[in-house]
Formats: structure tokens, sequence, C-alpha cells
């Protein structure tokens, strides 16, 4: 079901029901862009390290279309009910307390989903707004003082306050009643009192009902309101109002109490219904992160993101305090690229992009799920493949996750053909998100300590900009075959593949009159750490240099076919996702096997 601002607000209602009755929720997300910088993310980064180029490349980027599928588990069919939902998402600048965000667009991310049939006039004309719940609040606030201040007993509907920003929005108002009125300055009195006198020879007049004051700014405006106030203490309804040219005025009407009370309840309603337009999509996932229920994506840590960056506050600059807000606002998350790349799975599965995945999923060992779509949300009937709608993409992972858990069911004895997105079979993937490109950390884990593994068989290597592949495995050949994970045209992570040579490697290549300089996984991460935060990190650069601070000229980051193939040598198992831009790499020897442990508590 589509999902805009026409029918937005309409649809909520339904929307809530939906939620409020799902087993569990799948999302997904199309955005403006990715990143503003290729290929910085390293296969030896750690969780904070990554986390940090995420955060200082994708920020900027929005969210532009958003896709949530819940799926219904019906135990008497053995089978789930799915209703797909497609938002548009715009951040429509409403009112003037709202903001009027500024966003990046990447030229290849546009052209990807324009390729995919995306509708940019609906999603510019009928993108649904949103606002973050400090957004919220300052709307509710400033709407009310506003009221206050400038409407009076004229216009006195005030604005419905949200039960957060209640407590809140009385102080504000017990401090603005008090205000003293604005003494009106010498120039503008005649300007003023002519209103006030219009305003005195309408109400003399029987026959005259309405008049227009002559346009003014914003400051006479509020002088105009203020003397009116004082000087008329009822019969009359003051609007502000807007002519061809932009202009503001103020309408001026007779009424009686009971056509003053009409207006107000006309007025409240048009700005109860203007604040929940500016709230918009925030909305629907307040209703999401309030039901509690089970989030399932793919590869989402962008997703994940997005949502805290977009709809409820700007992303902390630790990634502990990232893994705290989404534990606050979605604390049960499956990640099905993690399942996917996990055992039992990893070993049946040829790829875990989404659309390979699903289409694995339905052929033996797994068995493809039984999904009944009311007529309502009959677009993703079976058949029908639209990748890179957001709905779609959301159902198509609700599927892959329901396919997954049920073959964990075929394990159990006896084994069961439906397993409960509830149930402990899928607990040991709860709360880890996928780390694309990482040798020795898969996931990102959210409801505790991200994984530390030993990196004493890692070594910082810098070494001349003329330096290819080539160079580096002749240099470390004396002790086996090597991953080489490039920072940029001068350095590079180096990891043995016989780990046990590990003590011999600085041993054999130190020498202060090589054209490279080594050192250990520990020294160079102990110097990043140590870095000033205030300062360019050389380090994070490519630039450290043992026992020296020197910097060398910042190389370009690597885009030549040595460098591109040994990336994707570091880690066959995380082939790129659908839209991401790969450059073809030349035919290389391939490394025999993904080589690093599965975690423990899996």
């Amino acid at each position: 079901m589509e999902i805009v601002r026409s029918n937005f607000l309409e649809s909520l209602p339904m929307i809530s029901e939906v939620i409020e009755s799902a087993s569990f929720l799948a999302i997904d997300g199309e955005f403006s862009g990715l990143n503003t910088k290729w290929k910085l993310e390293n296969t030896i980064d750690t969780p904070q390290e990554r986390y940090s180029k995420l955060l200082n490349t994708s920020k900027d980027f929005l969210i532009i279309q958003f896709g949530l599928c819940a799926f219904t588990l019906d135990s008497q069919k053995n089978c789930y009910n799915a209703k797909p939902f497609n938002f548009y998402i715009f951040p429509r600048h409403l009112t003037r307390d709202s903001p009027d965000v500024r966003f990046l667009c990447q030229s290849s991310s546009i052209d990807f989903l324009g390729g995919h049939n995306f509708d940019f006039n609906k999603w510019i004309h009928e993108g649904i707004s949103y606002l973050r719940p400090h957004d919220e609040e300052k709307l509710r606030n400033n709407l009310q003082e506003r009221h206050e201040q400038s409407f009076g007993p004229f216009t006195s509907p005030a604005p419905v306050p949200s039960p957060a920003a209640s407590t809140a929005s009385s102080n504000k108002s017990s401090t603005s009643s008090s205000k003293t009125p604005v003494i009106i300055p010498p120039e503008h009195q005649p300007f003023v009192e002519k209103a006030c006198n219009e305003i005195e020879e309408m109400l003399k007049n029987p026959e005259s009902k309405t008049t227009n004051l002559p346009p003014c700014n914003g400051y006479l405006l509020k002088l105009i309101y203020q003397s009116a106030k004082q000087r008329f203490t009822s019969g009359i309804q003051l609007e502000k109002s807007t002519n061809d040219k932009k202009e503001c005025f103020i309408v001026v009407t007779k009424v009686n109490e009971d056509e003053k009370k009409k207006f107000e309840e006309e007025k409240q309603a048009k700005e109860k219904e203007m604040i929940e337009n500016a709230v918009g999509f925030s909305t629907v996932l307040k209703m999401v992160s309030q039901s509690g229920k089970l989030i399932v994506g793919h590869n989402m840590l962008l997703d994940l993101m997005h949502i805290v960056h977009q709809f409820s506050c700007p992303l902390p600059e630790d990634v502990d305090e990232f893994k705290a807000i989404i534990q606050a606002l979605y604390p049960r998350i499956v990640d099905t690229k993690v399942m996917a790349t996990t055992q039992p799975f990893r070993d049946q599965l040829p790829s875990t992009i989404l659309g390979d995945l699903v289409k694995h999923l339905t052929v033996a060992p797994f068995k493809k799920p039984v999904i009944e779509l009311d007529k309502e949300f009959s677009r993703y009937q079976e058949g029908t493949e639209k990748l890179h709608e957001a709905a779609y993409d959301a159902y198509i992972t609700g599927l892959a996750f329901i396919s997954m858990a049920n073959y964990l069911g075929s394990f159990q004895d006896p084994p069961k053909s439906m397993i409960s997105p509830d149930s402990t079979l899928v607990s040991p993937f709860l709360n880890k998100i996928f780390l694309y490109r990482m040798e020795d950390i898969p996931y990102l884990n959210l409801a505790g300590e991200d994984l530390k593994p030993a990196r004493d068989h890692v070594f910082f290597l810098t070494f001349p900009s003329t330096w290819r592949y080539g160079d580096i495995l002749e240099l470390f050949s004396p002790f086996g075959f090597v991953y080489v994970s490039w920072i940029n045209d001068a350095s590079a992570f180096v990891s043995l593949a016989l780990r046990g040579n590990k003590n011999k490697v600085l041993e054999k290549l130190s020498d202060d009159d090589a054209p490279y300089t080594i050192t250990s996984y520990a020294e160079y991460f102990g110097y990043t750490c140590n870095a000033n935060p205030g300062e360019d990190n050389e380090a994070e650069a490519g630039n450290y240099h043992p026992g020296s601070k020197r910097r060398r000229s910042e190389g370009t980051l690597q885009s030549n076919k040595y460098k591109t193939t040994e990336m994707k040598i570091a880690d066959t198992n995380s082939e790129p996702e659908e839209g991401e831009i790969i450059e073809e790499p030349v035919t290389k020897k391939k490394k025999k096997d993904q080589h690093f442990d599965v975690p423990k508590d899996w």
C-alpha cells in the first residue's frame, strides 16, 4: 500500500492497528545517497572506526522512501499475513517553526533509483514530512506563545500539546503571559492608530461584517494585534492572511460569542492537522518503537543510523551511545544479513545480496514460506518483483527471515515447520548488526560489548606510493600468504595467513634504511587511540610512522586494479549490496576459505 501526503493522516489509524497486531515488522530504506567518500572502510576497522566513517560520510543524506511490512502469524493456517506499506518521505518546510532541511544527493544513487522506477515527482510533491521530537516540541511551544502574545482573547484556541511537552508548555505559558507589552515606536504610531480606527468604523457600521487592514510586515502585525487587544475587548475576530503578492495583512471580522466559539474550534482543528502533518512520518516510527515488536532488516546499519539521525536526534560521535539509543528505541532487532552469513546458513547460500538471498531460500534445503496478502496489499503478489522499492525490499526481507527461522526448526526433535519470531531459536541473532567487509568482526553488538579479536598477526605498513600488491607479497613472502587491506596509495594493513609466523615479522623486516616502515597493529592502534581528537589524525590517513609524527603527502584513496582485487579477497563473505559501485577485479588467485571464527554465543 502506497502512503503519501494526501492519504497519510487518514491512513494512520489503520497503520497503528496493523503494527499492534503484527508478529514482527520488516523495514527497509532508500537513500538520497550513500557516502561522500568512496572506500574509506577498511577490513581492519574497529566498530568505533567503522561507525565514525559512516557517520562522517553519510549523515547528510536522507531516507527518501521507507518500507514497512507487518507480518502476522496465523497459527491455524500455518502461514503469515503480510501488509507492506511504502512511504515517500520529504522534509517539507510547512511552517516557519519547522526546520528548512539542507541535504545531499549522490548522482549515482539518484540514477540507480531512477533506473528502478523511483518516482521523484511523487517524492517531492507527495512526500510525507517529519520532525524530530525536539523540533515537534519547539513547534508546539512557539505556536502557543504566539497565541498568547498576539491573538489573546480573539483567537484563543491553544494548540494541542504533546504529552511530553505539556509540562514544558505550561511553564512557558506562565512566563510568556507575564511579558510586558511592546512600546509602539513614534514612527509607527500613525499606522497602528489608523488600523485601529478602521476596526472601530467597521464596528459602528451595521452593514459592515469584515474589513481587510493594509498589508504590513510581521512587526507591524504584532503591534496591531497588541493595540486591538487593548482597545477592543470583544466583538471581533482577527486572522492573518496573505494576498497574491505574498504580503501579509489582518482580516477583521465581526463576531458574536457563538461565532467566535465556532471560529476557534475550526482554527484549533486546522492547527492540530498542521502539527500532525508537520510531525508526519515520525508518528509511524513512534508507533513502531512503542509497539516493542521485533524489527527485521537486511544489512541495516545505515538504515538504523539514518532512522536515528533523521527522525529522533543527532547521531552521537560514540558508537556505544548510538547503540544505547537504538536499544532504547527498538530493543529487539534481527539483521538477516547476519543470519545468512552465519552457520548453519552460510554454507548453504551462494549469495547474501537481498534479491539473491530470497530466491536461494525458496529451494532445498529451505522451504518457501506461505504468505497471504490482502486485496489492498496485493501489489507484491507472487511473480511480481520490484527490487529497490522500499516496501518490496522490506517484504522480501521478512520472507528471508521467516524461511531462515523455519529452517532452524528443522533441527529440532521433532522438527518444527513453523518457528515463531519470538522463539529462542532466533535469540542468538538478536541485536547483532552486520558489519560489511570486516575481516574478523562480523557484527555490531547492540546489546553488549563488541568482539575484540586478537590482531597480533596484523601489521601496519607504509611504503612508496609506487608499490603495488606484488611488492607487498614479495616483502612478506618468507612468512607465507598475506591479506592486504589498503588504506591509501602509501599504506596498508597486512595480515598473515599463517599466524604462527607473527613473531618473526618485526624481527626480520625492521630496517631503518628500508623504503618502508612496519609496526605491529597494537602499536598503531595505541597511537590512533591516543591521538588528540582536535587535531588531524595522521594514522587515520595512513601517515603514522613508528617513533615519529612526520607527515607524508596524503595519498589518494586507492582504486587501481590490484587494490580493488585484494579488498574483495580479504572479505569474500561481504559481496556488494544492490546499488553499490564496485570496480571489476582482474583474475587473481583467491584464498581458499573465509577464515574467521564463528562467535561462541551462536
